[in-house]
């Protein structure tokens, strides 16, 4: 039995559990799209080119991420396959939706002629944004949460008595290690928005990646759920090194083959104009 101080379940209408988890994710999409729609304006594209690009990115990245998860865990869904469409319960891979909300965003840029490293520009604060938000979705669903702790360390932290609370699950403490991750992204958020104006196009995107992986690869060393690769590899650290050299790679490449306009003067960019 868990014990916890607050419900995962927000409002039950009769059979259907309508979950704080996927309320919050879906407060963090709309914060994170009108905060891009916003950026997209002042770029001078049209502001319902964004809609469908963070809808089905959106859409296919949520797939994506539990086919991710899903995959990890096989041993266990294979025993339970009625469970792996549930995706309400939690059980997603973060690294999962970048992949598949990354693909889909590049194809739906094409479709748009829109310059796509432009757009994940514009998208990158609101999605990391995004993402502290729904870190306070796994709050409410008791998960991802660090190793066994005192109540005594956590009030030496001065967390609200709430978190507290919610911290002790089958009668014990636990790291808030969904806090950490989401106060980390709430910094990336920041730094991305101010800074943005004054890099090249593209470079945004690219920080986010870095700024993202540097944060989750020490928060995940911290976690007790984390999907394993033969057993001792903890997947997410794998990825966040992979991303980390991604991102420095293609800045580091842009400069030398490309003069890309400053994300500021660049104007709506089509594809594939320069800088791409």
């Amino acid at each position: 039995m868990i014990l916890n101080y607050i419900d995962p379940v927000a409002i039950q209408l009769g059979p259907i559990s309508v979950r704080w988890y996927g309320i919050i994710i879906g407060i963090g999409i709309l914060i994170g799209y009108f905060i891009a729609q916003s950026s997209l304006v002042r770029l001078g594209h049209d502001k319902e080119k964004l809609v469908d690009i963070i809808f089905w990115s959106a859409f296919f990245g949520f797939i994506v991420a539990r086919i991710y998860f899903v995959i990890f865990q096989w041993p266990y869904y294979m025993q339970h396959p009625i469970e792996i469409p549930m995706i309400w319960r939690g059980g997603i891979a973060i690294h999962g939706g970048l992949i598949g909300g990354f693909i889909t965003g590049v194809i739906m840029c094409k479709k748009k002629n829109l310059n796509p490293l432009q757009i994940g520009d514009v998208i990158a604060p609101s999605l990391i944004l995004g993402q502290g938000i729904g870190r306070w979705g796994n709050f409410m669903n008791h998960e991802a949460h660090g190793g066994e702790v005192s109540k005594h360390v956590l009030e030496n932290m001065h967390l609200p008595n709430f978190i507290i609370k919610n911290m002790y699950i089958d009668g014990h403490y636990y790291q808030p290690t969904f806090l950490y991750e989401s106060i980390w992204d709430f910094c990336g958020f920041v730094i991305l928005l101010f800074i943005r104006k004054h890099l090249r196009v593209g470079d945004t995107i690219c920080l986010y990646l870095i700024w993202y992986s540097l944060g989750r690869f020490f928060v995940e060393g911290l976690r007790t759920d984390s999907l394993m690769l033969f057993g001792q590899i903890r997947i997410a650290q794998l990825m966040s090194i992979i991303l980390i050299i991604i991102g420095i790679t293609v800045i580091v490449l842009r400069r030398v083959r490309y003069k890309a306009p400053r994300y500021k003067d660049a104007g709506a960019l089509t594809w594939p104009e320069k800088g791409l």
